[in-house]
């Protein structure tokens, strides 16, 4: 309250997220075959550890006795962590009748029974100085849980984790409703108390006359704000500048107006965590004609997480990516992996592989110091070529493999802890420029750059479309999606792709994709950090606030339907 007194402006409002459906390419669905030595099922499923764990438990079956199987999947964004129901009853029924047993969900049985992302309503209250220092805030927020959910997302993330805020007070209430239960989905609460918060911030920069680039510069925290301890490493002003820059932003500053449409520009900053962890296990065997198997139990779930795993095995080994096969998504490896969510699985997996392969590059040196008559400390492995440091002596990988006939070079790694004392988190800058028919409400979202601190990108081409596929379900997030229910009884009323909404190849902007990249190797051993969650975090709210900045107008709920935005048009012309 203090704080809150010695504002110069004070900023007090509600905002309200809807709940959306995750609508994967792939629905659940799975295999289940019940056999003599146990139970094998073929899942999509972004963790088949967790899945394998609880089928155990499920029908008392010892842990050895229970495989389960995922090597791609279509998509999960949150919903795909653990055994469904639909994985019972599979397992059931093939116990019943001795044969393997498909069950998939077709879309209107996913959009019923997969969960959501939780709907919140935000109160918030915000002092400013004249400045623009943000000197205190109070965030009380209530959540839609639905009928049975064990946890409450984290909605004060963005709040407590963003800007250095010296007086803040939060508060987030779990409410059960008689509505299907919320279920993880991309950046679960930061993504709704984005909106809340970003929208707040560009309020205080226009009560205030400022930039709202600057105003979030202002309010920039050197050290993590909930904690206090120093970052690994954070190059959120980086992104800022250079998102800025690519965008454009200091000559868009004045809205458009052409005839019936207006044009506005907004921004958003975005925090997560994405430093993944422990444990993580992998292995990479050297076989006899000169490739490499990396054989882990992670899944790939469509981020290309058997390209990134090669790529590093590869440049760790000093041979072509080509000659890199990767084995996964198996728990018959036995070899534990987490499960793929929370922008975790290259900070997880990648620095466990880059042990694995080192390991066995060190094996395999070893040996060629025999075959080249040269001490362990001037040999390196180049383009596939065991060599001296000078070049004096060398041979090739493929052939020093090939004369060793059946001796098996195996390389184990094992993702080490996170540093103690540090915060590992990811940020980003994103821009929105949006065009408004101020007659008919309609949004046309024309382009986004999303400029982002993920630490080291692995892979440019695999890292774009992530940002790509995480703006395009920002898109939809901030002006179509929305689960609808009957109010007296919960019943979803639109649970197919011809009533919910989702945004299309004709709603999707030019979207670009900027990466700071400092190397964070006090993280891990790569240097990389998470990028799955950022895109989809602050999209929402840099496209609500682009509209207030071309129509004048702030819309406080998510969807920004049209209707809304003529709604709030006729009460302005109407003062």
């Amino acid at each position: 309250e203090k704080g809150l007194q010695e504002a110069s402006v004070v900023i007090e409002d509600e905002f309200r997220t809807s709940p959306v459906l995750h609508n994967s390419l792939e629905t659940h669905g799975c295999v289940a075959y019940w056999h003599s030595q146990g139970l094998t099922v073929w899942e999509s499923t972004q963790a088949i550890h967790n899945v394998r764990q609880r089928l155990s438990e499920i029908f008392s079956l010892p842990l050895s006795a229970v495989r389960v199987v995922c090597e791609y999947m279509g998509g999960g964004f949150g919903a795909k962590f653990d055994p469904g129901k639909h994985t019972v009853m599979a397992a059931l029924a093939s116990r019943a009748t001795g044969r393997p047993v498909k069950v998939i969900l077709d879309r209107t049985e996913e959009n019923l029974v997969s969960g959501c992302r939780a709907s919140s309503i935000q109160r918030v209250k915000a002092g400013f100085r004249r400045d623009g220092r943000l000197v205190a805030l109070r965030l009380e927020a209530i959540i839609n849980l639905g009928a049975y959910a064990s946890w409450v997302p984290l909605v004060s993330g963005p709040y407590r984790m963003l800007y250095n805020i010296p007086n803040l007070e939060t508060v987030e209430w779990g409410v059960f409703t008689n509505t299907i239960p919320h279920t993880a989905m991309r950046a679960p609460g930061f993504t709704e108390g984005a909106f809340g918060l970003e929208s707040v911030m560009d309020m205080g920069a226009e009560e205030l006359g400022l930039d709202p680039l600057d105003i979030r510069l202002t309010n920039y925290a050197e050290t993590e704000p909930d904690t206090g301890v120093p970052y690994t490493s954070k190059a959120l002003r980086e992104a800022y500048i250079a998102g800025a820059e690519a965008f454009g932003w200091s000559k868009l500053r004045t809205p458009v107006r052409s005839g019936k449409t207006m044009r506005g520009v907004g921004m958003a900053s975005v925090v997560w965590w994405g430093g993944g962890g422990p444990p993580a296990y992998a292995e990479v065997k050297l076989n006899r004609d000169g490739t490499v198997t990396v054989l882990t139990a992670t899944q790939d779930i469509g981020t290309g997480t058997r390209t990134i795993l090669a790529q590093i095995a590869a440049e760790e080994l000093g041979i072509p990516v080509e000659r890199v096969n990767v084995l996964l998504g198996d728990t018959a490896l036995e070899l534990f992996s987490p499960g793929s969510g929370g922008s975790g699985t290259l900070a997880s997996m990648g620095p466990a592989v880059r042990a694995a392969a080192f390991d066995a590059k060190m094996q395999l040196l070893e040996i060629a110091t025999q075959f080249l008559d040269a001490p362990l400390e001037i040999l390196e492995i180049k383009d596939g070529q065991i060599q001296t440091i000078g070049g004096e002596r060398s041979m090739k990988v493929d052939d020093l493999l090939r004369r060793l006939g059946d001796f098996a070079i195996v390389g184990r790694g094992a993702r080490g802890p996170n540093p103690d004392g540090r915060a590992i988190e990811t940020f980003a800058a994103q821009f929105a420029e949006v065009e408004v028919d101020v007659e008919t409400g309609k949004v046309r979202v024309l382009r986004i750059v999303s400029a982002h601190d993920s630490g080291r990108i692995i892979n440019k081409m695999l890292a774009e479309g992530q940002v790509a596929g995480g703006v395009v379900q920002a898109l939809g997030y901030a002006l179509l999606e929305q689960r609808v229910v009957e109010q007296d009884t919960g019943a979803v009323l639109n649970p197919n792709l011809a009533d919910y909404l989702l945004p299309t190849s004709l709603e999707t902007p030019e979207i670009e994709a900027v990466f700071v990249e400092p190397e964070d190797l006090l993280a891990n051993n790569l240097g990389a950090k998470g990028l799955g969650e950022p895109p989809i975090i602050g999209a929402a709210a840099a496209i609500a606030n682009a509209i207030a900045h071309a129509t004048g107008v702030r819309i406080k709920e998510l969807p920004i339907t049209p209707e809304k935005i003529v709604r709030e048009l006729e009460k302005t012309s109407a003062r």
